[in-house]
Parts: structure tokens; sequence; C-alpha cells
């Protein structure tokens, strides 16, 4: 074990990368680059990072801030329920602990939306607290290492892992040891393609003698993936340039963003006889546990007004400033640029 978090450490401090996190202390800045990382990678979410620290330089400045704006903040990263929990969690801690984070795993890990992990990466970074994080990157080293067969998306899997990660920990350094887990499994363990001949710990990994490093770590299947038919009229005034948006308020995807008018359709059946003599615009679009049939009707506005109650024009600079789905976006800058 010794051997282990020594190889880890010197391995570390030749090959991690030079992130902002890790030149503070500060559990506001820590707690923010967790919650973004969950999200996606350290290449795309450095920017995400730098945009929310620059808005909202601590947590006091983004408990203040509408719910809008954070999520136009997040706009892009999906997943927009970690982004209302982040602003919920901000305001927690402004309200009941005044601005200050709690200084210990038991404290941090009572916030809101603060779970095992992200509690374990903020004491330990932060208050050097002998806590072991377990994220994919950890699953994977550990699984590895020790050639684990038990499925990590279990509650077998998770405590077991967890209780070796807590077994292998450095606590002399237990920041340093889980910023070197995390970025060993992201930049040599990787999940494909795992740089093993210049594995530092290749003659103790188990599962590389074996030759099982491509079946480590192993999972349960997922269910299937729901799949969705989604057709929105995109009514728009040509007259005075606007599109017509409303924000949802259905607890579904894409909670309290903004979108086009909506239909849903139970059957591909149905949503193909409905649009196969329209002239609109078609996309797949892939969520992790749902697969969106997405279909783009453009109509002008004028004949519609029943439909138009429940929504409100916007301009295109407005309408580009709203928090809303990627795909919409995306749509507004492609084809409605005769707004403009």
């Amino acid at each position: 074990m010794v051997h282990f978090q020594a190889e880890l450490i010197k391995w570390y401090d030749m090959h991690k990368r030079d992130l902002p996190w890790r030149h503070t202390k500060d559990p506001y800045k820590i707690w923010l680059s967790e919650v973004i990382l969950q999200q996606t990678r350290v290449a795309q979410g450095l920017s995400y990072y730098k945009k929310f620290i620059r808005t909202h330089p601590n947590v006091t400045s983004l408990a203040r801030a509408s719910e809008e704006d954070v999520l136009s903040l997040w706009k892009g990263l999906g997943y927009y329920s970690r982004a209302r929990n982040l602003h919920k969690t901000a305001r927690q801690v402004h309200s009941e602990f005044k601005g200050k984070f709690p200084n210990s795993y038991e404290g941090l890990i009572k916030l809101s939306g603060v779970g095992p992990y992200t509690a374990a990466a903020i004491s330990s970074f932060c208050y050097d607290e002998p806590k072991a994080v377990l994220d994919g990157n950890v699953f994977r080293v550990l699984s590895r290492y020790y050639d684990i067969d038990t499925p990590i998306n279990t509650p077998k899997g998770q405590k077991e892992f967890g209780e070796l990660a807590g077994a292998v920990l450095n606590v002399k350094d237990p920041a340093k040891h889980n910023q070197a887990m995390m970025e060993f499994g992201a930049l040599q363990c990787l999940p494909k393609n795992p740089q093993c001949p210049n594995c530092p710990i290749i003659f103790e990994c188990l599962s590389h003698n074996k030759g099982l490093v491509g079946e480590r770590p192993q999972k349960l299947k997922k269910t299937k993936k729901k799949h969705r038919y989604l057709l929105y009229t995109v009514f728009f005034d040509s007259i005075n340039k606007k599109v017509f948006l409303k924000k949802r308020v259905e607890k579904d995807i894409w909670f309290n963003l903004y979108d086009f008018h909506l239909t849903e359709y139970s059957s591909p059946e149905e949503f193909e006889e409905m649009i196969k003599t329209k002239n609109t615009f078609r996309k797949k679009h892939l969520l992790t546990h749902q697969t969106l049939h997405v279909a783009f009707l453009l109509e002008d506005a004028t004949n519609n007004k029943e439909e138009l109650k429940s929504m409100k024009p916007y301009s295109m600079p407005e309408a580009k400033e709203l928090p809303m789905p990627v795909l919409h976006e995306k749509y507004i800058l492609e084809h409605l640029g005769f707004l403009n």
C-alpha cells in the first residue's frame, strides 16, 4: 500500500495539469469546480469555471443572483437541475452559515445538493481531512489495480470501493492523494486505451497481470433509454422581428428554461404522421436517460393568436440572453437569422 501511494504521488508531481482550483483552498472555488466537472471534461469545464468566478467571485454573490442568471451562465453544460441545485446550495450557505462553508465532511454532507464525493473533495482539499474521494476515475484505478469485479453501480460496489478507497488513502496528505487518484484515472488509467506500457504500478496491477484491464470496472447494464417525440412550433413576428418563447414550468427536462411551443406525441407513428407534410427541421438529441426526436416547425405568429396567449415575444438579442436548451439556441442562431 505504501508503494502504491508513493508511486501515485511521484506520478502526480510529474504529470499533473496546472488548473486554477489547484492553487486555492477556498471551499467556494473547490465546490464550484467539482460541481462543474461532474458535468463535463476539464477542457470544456475550465471556461465555465472561469466565467462563474468572474461573475460571482464568492458564494454570497452567487446566492444573490437570480436563478435565471445562474441558468444562463450554465447554458451549454446540460443537466440543468444541477445548476438549480448549485444556486440552492449557495443560498443555503449564505443564509444558514453566513457565507462560509462548513469546515468538515460531516458539516458539508448536510448541505443541499452535496453528496459524499463532493463533501470528501472539499474537506480533503480545503481542510486536509482524511476523507477519500470516489469518482469514476477512482473506481477505475482501484478496480483494475485490485482486479475487483463487483459492479460499481450497485450498493454493494459503492460500499466495497468506498471502504477500499479509505483504506488506501494517504492520511498524511489526503488532498494530494485524492488529486493524484483522480488525475491518474483521467490521464493514465483511461477508460479506453489505458497507458499501461508506461504505468508506474503495472507490475502490481492485478487486472493487467490477468489480462482483464479492458473488463474493469464492471457495471450492471442500464435500462433502455426512453424515446420521446417532440414537435416545437416556432412562432415568429417578421414585422417586429421577434420570436415567441415561454418559460417551462413542468418538472421535466429543461425545467425553468425557455423554449418554443411544444406538442409531444406518444408514438413515432403519430409523430411522423403529423410532420410528414410539413416543412420541418429534424434533430435527434441524446440525453443520459432519454433520446429526443425533435422537429422544429416555423410559423408566422399572425395567424396563431390562441397558441400565443401563454408566450411572450422577444427580439433576437433578448432571446440569445435567455437560458434555454442548447438545441433551441442553435436553432435560433442557424434558422432565425432573418429576424436580426
